[in-house]
């Protein structure tokens, strides 16, 4: 080392073209205090120890040679990888930092004093690899971290801990596993001033979805207290999504997801000796709570864009907010390395041929299913029991896992987030995992086999038995291009981001009854009126549900409202057709308070269904939330891409009624773009199709309902499953004649359901007649692709031009 070679860099004078000098995480910290100030984006101060300070330490306590020894001794199959590891730290540990060495940091530390009679200054200690953070190697978790330093004795003890840190076990076999020489990776030190957070909260943010590689979404997790419980999987988080591309638009609040976590734990700053940290029960009022109000959960993403526009590429950041001041800062900024890596052109789908009896859920990490027996840890120290292909399943992990993950099929643990330990290495390593799956450890039986599903959308279920299920690859650059345009059919708003590399030409349907009952489970009436519920176990179910809200009927419109813009987010600007909802009363009864809103039907399949509930005095209140959390989607959210449509409309005067309701709830037809669109699935749809189209902008053919009406056949109905056929002649009539009048009118026509993707000749058919939409589930989307390139490619140039019957 050259004597005057610095020891220790202020982060303010850091690019990241100095990764090797101070390591990709102090110098990141660097380039965001250089660059992004101008975007209002806050970094605590701090100053880094160079490489050659840590070179500088190894010669003077003559370390090199005997670390090299111990590495020399390490033996392939890792048997005494323990003893070579405390062998090298405790080496390290032993050594003396040298004077120079010493001064420069205390110095340093002394400049980050604030001016006037201030203490002693708190700041987190951090360590960083030279080789760190580079898009294609994240050593996630290998090196320490130390949170509330003060004075100079902790801070030199705390910086020579970040030394040794470098050979841990899990850094030693991460190093080795990803081709980096050992001793020519150097250690800096970052030491940072500490944000208040223990007083308010932090957490991490990516400026891509985790899962699926979404590119225009940012995910954000939040809990109270230091951010190391989101970080080490200590609690489930609150959690955030953003939509990107309308953060710059004035007036705008484009969250488009916003979960509760349970939050049980936090980590606040210890007054003991000995101890900088400690984990402390959250109260009931904090668990209840969200740590970020919208406009900080705006910010941040905002900062993520900023950042990541910066750099170039999707981001990993952690940020706290300070409780003394309401500060929000960012403390790191590392590119993300697992989406970053992945195939854009390929999407690989897997499906579960039939779900099994569910014994567990949490948040699925990844997209993938994978089977295998049941094996429960409590310490990494137990790896000798575990299998290889076993899943695996434990409290929690840290860094200290990792040889045990690489083993395993899958990985369940009991607690963490989408941004902790388990769900980043998991990811890396192409596991498929389920993290926060509380009662995991309790319930999975060791050696039991159980299949890991994380191919349902955001949550993740642990199914018993090992199931069957399919694996479909998609190479997005072999689909055909159609002239009709070719929608999806979803309804789990925590699926939709799996499909955003299908180049469909949006959502021909959108339920919202997967939402209603499946995220929000509360029947809309029993929280208009829930003052006036009996049910003491009902109201104590509301009260839990709905927490976070003073006033529960914003629970379900936020809820509501979130799921169909995340839907409509994924496909945004294509069009994306969200349908009213269009439960049957014995649906709507089983929703949590619903009995005492539903009468007793004999026949709910022809009974109170669908558009006349909206202008009735049973449950107009409860459409009005619906009204609500559409507009809220559409206009404060932003998603105009999103149209209505209206499900077993009867009559033209019910067509009138439902019109003046939603009026009546500021969804005008044609005001800020709004188009309304009408379901044709009853006989009077078809036989005065003219008379609907001038009420609305567009038909979507609903050929279930339209078949069993037009065939007087139950659809439910086993006995007569046979009968039931969309392909029936007079069914294709019906259909013909109703595409013949639209055009006559000029009014948009599309379909949504199985029938074109299980029945090749009934797409064509619908190409023949001139359909200008097929909306299919996102399993049958490269099929029906196929079968209508086919047809059109068959047809005479005008030929899907031409109007009128050909059955």
């Amino acid at each position: 080392m050259m004597a005057d070679e610095p020891l220790v860099r202020s982060f303010g004078e850091l690019t990241r073209s100095d990764t090797a000098i101070v390591g990709g995480k102090n110098a990141s910290l660097g380039e965001l205090i250089q660059n992004l100030g101008e975007a209002g984006v806050k970094v605590p101060g701090g100053f880094a120890t160079t490489a050659s300070a840590y070179w500088h330490y190894l010669d003077a306590n003559d370390l090199k040679e005997r670390i090299a020894a111990q590495l020399e001794a390490l033996e392939d199959d890792h048997a005494n990888l323990a003893e070579v590891g405390e062998a090298i730290r405790g080496l390290i540990l032993g050594g003396d930092l040298p004077e120079r060495l010493a001064r420069a940091i205390t110095d340093a530390y002394h400049e980050m004093r604030p001016p006037g009679p201030g203490g002693t200054p708190s700041v987190a200690v951090r360590s960083s690899a030279t080789a760190e953070d580079l898009p294609e190697a994240s050593f996630a978790g290998q090196l320490e971290t130390f949170l509330n330093i003060r004075g100079d004795a902790a801070l030199l003890e705390a910086c020579k801990r970040c030394f040794a840190s470098l050979f841990t076990d899990r850094a030693i076999v991460y190093r080795q596993n990803h081709g980096f020489e050992h001793m020519k990776v150097a250690l800096s030190v970052g030491v940072q001033l500490m944000v208040r957070s223990d007083t308010a909260g932090a957490g991490v943010m990516f400026s891509i979805d985790t899962e699926t590689g979404f590119p225009r979404s940012v995910l954000i997790t939040a809990a109270w207290g230091l951010g190391e419980t989101v970080v080490q999987g200590m609690v489930e988080p609150d959690e955030y999504q953003v939509f990107k591309p309308l953060l710059e638009k004035p007036g705008l609040h484009p969250i488009i997801g916003k979960t509760l976590g349970e939050k049980a734990t936090k980590m606040v700053y210890a007054k003991s000796e000995g101890r900088t940290s400690k984990l402390v029960r959250t109260r009931k009022k904090q668990r209840a709570s969200f740590v970020l109000s919208d406009e900080e959960v705006l910010r941040l993403a905002r900062w993520a864009v900023a950042i990541e526009r910066h750099y170039g590429l999707p981001m990993d950041m952690e940020w706290a907010k300070d409780g003394e001041t309401g500060e929000l800062f960012i403390v790191q900024a590392r590119p993300e390395t697992v989406q970053a890596r992945r195939e854009a052109g390929t999407l690989k789908a897997f499906t579960l041929r039939k779900p099994g009896r569910r014994l567990v859920s949490g948040l699925a990490i990844g997209d993938a299913i994978s089977v295998g027996p049941v094996c429960r840890l409590e310490s990494p120290s137990e790896i000798q029991r575990f299998d290889p292909g076993s899943v695996l399943v434990t409290g929690m992990t840290d860094p200290d896992w990792v040889p045990i993950m690489k083993r395993a099929s899958a990985i369940v643990t009991d607690h963490g987030g989408r941004t902790s330990h388990a769900a980043i290495v998991s990811r890396e390593l192409g596991l498929t995992a389920i993290v926060g799956a509380r009662g995991a450890t309790k319930v999975l039986k060791n050696g039991a086999p159980v299949t890991v599903s994380c191919a349902e959308g955001d949550e993740g279920h642990v199914y018993e038995g090992s199931l069957e299920f399919d694996v479909q690859e998609i190479d997005t650059s072999e689909i055909p291009e159609t002239r009709t345009r070719i929608m999806l059919n979803l309804a789990n708003p925590a699926a939709a981001f799996r499909w955003w590399r299908l180049p469909s030409d949006g959502v021909g349907l959108a339920r919202i009854e997967f939402i209603i009952s499946n995220l929000i489970k509360i029947h809309p009436m029993a929280l208009v009126h829930f003052r006036k519920l009996r049910g003491v176990r009902t109201r104590r179910q509301i009260n839990e549900i709905t927490r976070a809200y003073d006033d529960k009927t914003e629970y379900f419109v936020d809820t509501l409202a979130c799921g169909v813009a995340r839907i409509a987010a994924a496909h945004h600007p294509f069009p994306v057709i969200v349908r009213m909802s269009d439960f049957k009363t014995n649906e709507y009864a089983q929703l949590i308070g619903g009995a005492a809103f539903e009468p007793e039907e004999e026949n709910p399949m022809l009974g109170w269904r669908g558009a006349s509930r909206y202008y009735s005095d049973r449950y107009r209140e409860g459409f009005d939330l619906e009204c609500r959390a559409v507009r809220k989607a559409r206009e404060e959210i932003g998603l105009d891409n999103i149209i209505i449509m209206i499900p077993f409309c009867r009559t033209i005067e019910e067509a009138d009624n439902v019109l003046e309701v939603l009026s009546q709830n500021g969804l005008v037809r044609g005001r800020n773009g709004l188009k309304i669109y009408v379901m044709a699935e009853i006989p009077s749809n078809v036989l005065l199709a003219e008379r609907f189209a001038e009420r609305f902008d567009g038909f979507s053919i609903g050929s279930n309902d339209l078949t069993q009406l037009i065939l007087g056949v139950d659809r439910d109905s086993e006995a007569l499953s046979g009968l039931f056929d969309e392909r029936n002649e007079a069914v294709k009539r019906a259909i013909a004649n109703l595409l013949s009048a639209a055009h006559e009118t000029g009014t948009p026509t599309g379909i949504c359901g199985q029938a074109p993707s299980d029945h090749p000749e009934f797409g064509r058919f619908l190409v023949e007649q001139g359909i200008e939409s097929i909306s299919v589930s996102p399993d049958s989307f490269l099929a029906i692709k196929r079968v209508v390139a086919e047809a059109e490619n068959d047809l005479a140039p005008n030929a899907a031009e031409e109007s009128g019957p050909r059955v």
